[in-house]
């Protein structure tokens, strides 16, 4: 190959050299923009999944208010229910005595959780379900539907059919409390799964108080 025919070739090596860099740049710059406008798409809208759980998180006084409440109201009914094994005599109050313990037991774990996530006081679990006077955790106002110390002890000292007539007139006062402090829960509240078990409470026992009624007839 001649001196001069190489150093012709020379300018034409640089001119494809230098084509391809610059197309490897504009890639890598066109790359660059789409994750940047992705990035940019992703933090300035949050997914439908996070936007619901910051929603779903929101609370107000109601719903502490429901939990600190509902906490020793779902006590005493368990309570209750704990006398009907050895003091009932009839299978059907018996069998209503377990239905309530296995539904209220969770639900009282469930609100304990919530308020321990918000920072709140759990009432304490100091047996007052048995003497307790009806005043709520704070003592300054009567919970719809709680037991007197005096009827607490009249339950406890009842056995067979006395029992079970006490027992099931107590227990539907006691529901229907639930029922009226469910009802605000969903009327006030902002929590969605508390609305949610205030919803469950009012379904659940009002069947109860149906069937209760029943029982009481027979």
């Amino acid at each position: 190959m001649s001196t001069t025919h190489a150093t012709s070739k020379r300018p034409f090596i640089r001119w494809l050299a230098a084509t391809a860099a610059a197309g490897t740049a504009v890639t890598v710059l066109a790359a660059c923009g789409d994750n940047s406008e992705q990035a940019t798409s992703e933090g300035a809208s949050p997914s439908p999944t996070t936007a619901a759980s910051i929603t779903a998180g929101a609370h107000n006084a109601t719903d502490v208010a429901f939990a600190k409440d509902m906490i020793p109201h779902h006590r005493q009914a368990v309570q209750m229910a704990d006398l009907a094994p050895t003091r009932a005599s009839s299978p059907e109050v018996k069998a209503l005595a377990e239905t309530i313990k296995k539904a209220q037991d969770p639900e009282i774990k469930t609100m304990s959780g919530w308020l321990n996530a918000w920072g709140e006081g759990v009432p304490q679990d100091s047996g007052m379900g048995m003497d307790h006077s009806g005043m709520d955790h704070s003592g300054m106002k009567e919970m719809p539907g709680m037991m007197t110390a005096e009827e607490m002890q009249k339950l406890e000292g009842a056995s067979g059919p006395a029992f079970d007539t006490a027992f099931l007139q107590m227990m539907i006062k006691h529901h229907r409390g639930a029922v009226e402090m469910a009802r605000n829960e969903k009327a006030k509240g902002s929590y969605r799964p508390a609305i949610k078990l205030a919803d469950s409470i009012i379904t659940s026992q009002t069947a109860e108080i149906q069937q209760m009624t029943k029982l009481l007839e027979k």
